[in-house]
Formats: C-alpha cells, structure tokens, sequence
C-alpha cells in the first residue's frame, strides 16, 4: 500500500513511517521541519539526541535496506505542491499529524495561539480540499485527540457518536445521532473539535473516506524500530510545553528532581503507549471505510489515570518526592472520565499497560541522556488565562 505520511518527523509520525515501512507499506513522508524550530524558538531540545531527517532516513536504509522517501513542504500554505504531490503519488492512504499538537505551547501567547489556529484549520481543510480536487480516493487517516471531548460532564464518552432524542415537526419523539458535544480545553483541542466539523462535511458532501483516531496522552519513548540505532532514536519532550505527563515524571525522577503535580492532582487522563500507536494507526489503515460509510471515530486509548495516582506509582518505583504546584490550566481540580475504545480492541489491539517494565525503560533512557536535560525548562508556565488590561491600560500600551 503507498501510505503518505503528514508531519513525518514528530514524535507519532517519525515511529509511525518506520513502523508502516517495516510491515512492507511504500511510505513517503511530509514534513515542514515546525517541530524543530519550535525547539529553537523555546530554546529546548528533546532529551534524546534526535538526527538531522536525512541521516535518520540514511540509517534506515542501511538498516534495512528499506526506502522512505521525504519531502519538505508546508501543508498549511503550500496546497499547489500538496494537490500536486497528492496526483503524483496516488497514495491509498494519507496519515495526517501534521499540526501543532501542544496544548500548552497553544496557550502560550497570542502568537502561539494563532500559529495553532492558522496552521492546524489550513492544513486540515489543504489535504481536504487536495483530496477532492485530485479525485484520489485515498483513505485519510488523522489524528486527533480525546481532548475534544473535555474533561467533565460525568458521561461515558462513545466513540464519536451520541444518539439523541428531538422533537420531529409534528411533536413527536425522535432519534439521531450527532457527533458528540465538544469542550475543548485549549486553543490546540478546539482546532481539533474544527477538524471534526471539516470531516463531517468533507465525507458528507464529497464522499470522502476518513477515520478520526481521537488519541488519549502518549507515554513512552521508542518503538521496536526506533530502538535498532541512536540515529532512529524517537523524541523525549519533558519541558513544559511539550513534555506529556508521565514522560515528566520519569524524567524528572531519573534526574533527581521533585514530581511536578500541578494542581490537586484528581484530573483524569487517557493514555497510550508510542507503540499502541503505531499499532493503531496501522490497523486504521487495514481497516479503510467503505465508500459512503460515515467518518469513522476511534478512541484511541487503553487506560485512564488520575494525574496524582500516576505520581505516587512514579514515586514509589523510584523513591522521588511528589510536589504539587499551581495549576496554570483552566480545568476542574478533579474529573472522572469513562471512555468506550472497543473498536481498536475489536481490532485485535492488545494493550500496553503502565505497570509493564516499559516505564523502566523509559527511566533507563531518561537517565542515558540526563547530561541533556536543562531543569529551568521542566515546570509548566503557560498560563491558560493573563490578566487582561483595562481600556485605559490598553490605549497606554
């Protein structure tokens, strides 16, 4: 199958492309190089050495003498050479995680804001709009997030879809089923509620075929691929704005420094391990919706913990201290969150679990590579709400 893979070089897509590469997929990859600039704009690198794309791909082929080919372009504002790529290549597939995927860094300032609103809508609607105007009928795979669906509300949250009961024009009961009511937490999961909408219409009017993987939050590092050689080597994000919270707290125990709890520690999350995903992303594909099938949406998640609880398993694995700080996020100290993912079980996905001796070997990474690590990068500062200035403060300014 020729699968091309959106924002490639990032921490899903990079063990994705060498995942979809090793099962015998023809893989080319995208990528605008956003994530490494963002690195330099932050002034913070991954905790692992990551390589130069080129010599990652080198490696690969020397590896295993297997080929993915790359192209750097912008999806957001190059949609010429994107509809262009897309009629070239006549992928059967098109793995889209090519936006801005921090909740954090989206909350960061006005212009991290906007970048995540500009670049995330336009390359959505660009692969969308590439799609139909090539008639390709490639199936579209994207990534998006359990965020999309908030953190509250007590609800066991479906797979997509919610049936609804509405009164019909002549007073009678009816039912339908809508896509689930949104409530995003950041500018980063309302750009993705967005994508939902662009989906919705794409495959309504357009007959597009696409599944929506609605992923909870990654742990772990490396991949069976990406383990074969430091050059393969998979991001380790553990700042502030990029680091997930269980890679923070592993880091942040290898390194000697206190578990950063921010808030109460009672927020409930959904999470996944970096090999589930690839798992996941491959089974989408073998998975493709028929011709005037509805988006398909997919909880793409295993097992849900309470920030707090994830903590103390940390600390008494390692012997850290637990400090709780300021929450920066504008969120509920405490949720529940019940979520539905038989779909990619039903799949054949067999989970990863947080008490499997992989959190052990993120550790052992951690601690490889702690020389690389600046502390005054690891606390969470982005401030989801800033004082705003009076009118008079305003015309001053």
């Amino acid at each position: 199958m020729k699968v091309l893979i959106l924002g490639g070089d990032g921490f899903c897509g990079w063990p994705t492309a060498l995942h979809l590469s090793v099962q015998g997929h023809d893989v080319t990859l995208i990528d605008n190089l956003s994530r490494r600039h963002i690195d330099n704009e932050l002034g913070v690198s991954s905790l692992t050495p990551i390589s130069p794309l080129d010599i990652r791909l080198a490696a690969w082929k020397d590896l295993t003498g297997r080929t993915i080919a790359a192209l750097h372009m912008d999806v957001a504002r190059e949609y010429d050479r994107l509809e262009a790529t897309i009629e070239r290549l006549a992928p059967d597939a098109i793995v889209h995680f090519a936006e801005q995927r921090s909740a954090p860094y989206s909350m960061k300032h006005a212009r991290a804001k906007r970048y995540t609103v500009e670049n995330n809508l336009a390359a959505t609607q660009n692969v969308l709009c590439a799609m139909v105007e090539t008639g390709i009928d490639a199936h579209l795979v994207h990534l998006g997030t359990m965020g999309v669906y908030g953190y509250g509300g007590g609800l066991r949250i479906p797979e997509g879809y919610l049936t609804v009961e509405v009164d019909d024009s002549d007073g009678a009961r009816t039912q339908r089923e809508i896509l689930f009511p949104p409530d995003p937490g950041s500018i980063y999961h309302m750009t993705k509620t967005q994508d939902q909408l662009l989906f919705y219409f794409y495959n309504k009017n357009d007959g597009l075929r696409i599944t929506d993987l609605h992923q909870g939050v990654v742990w772990g590092t490396q991949t069976r691929e990406t383990r074969l050689d430091e050059r393969l080597i998979n991001r380790f994000d553990y700042d502030g704005d990029y680091g997930t919270v269980l890679n923070r707290f592993l880091m942040q125990a290898a390194v000697g420094h206190d578990l950063t709890v921010h808030g109460s520690g009672g927020q409930t999350r959904a999470f996944i391990h970096i090999q589930d995903t690839v798992r996941c992303i491959e089974m989408a594909i073998g998975n493709a919706p028929a011709a005037g099938e509805r988006v398909r949406i997919y909880n793409q998640m295993t097992e849900t913990w309470r920030v707090g609880e994830l903590a103390k398993l940390v600390a008494r694995m390692t012997g850290a201290n637990i400090a709780n700080l300021p929450n920066p996020r504008r969120e509920a100290p405490e949720n529940d969150l019940c979520v539905d993912n038989a779909c990619l079980l039903d799949l054949g996905l067999d989970p990863t679990t947080l008490r499997d001796n992989l959190l052990s070997e993120i550790i052992d990474v951690a601690q490889l590579y702690a020389h690389r690590c600046d502390e005054s990068r690891i606390l969470s500062t982005s401030p989801w709400v800033r004082p705003r200035p009076s009118h008079a403060e305003a015309i001053a300014s």
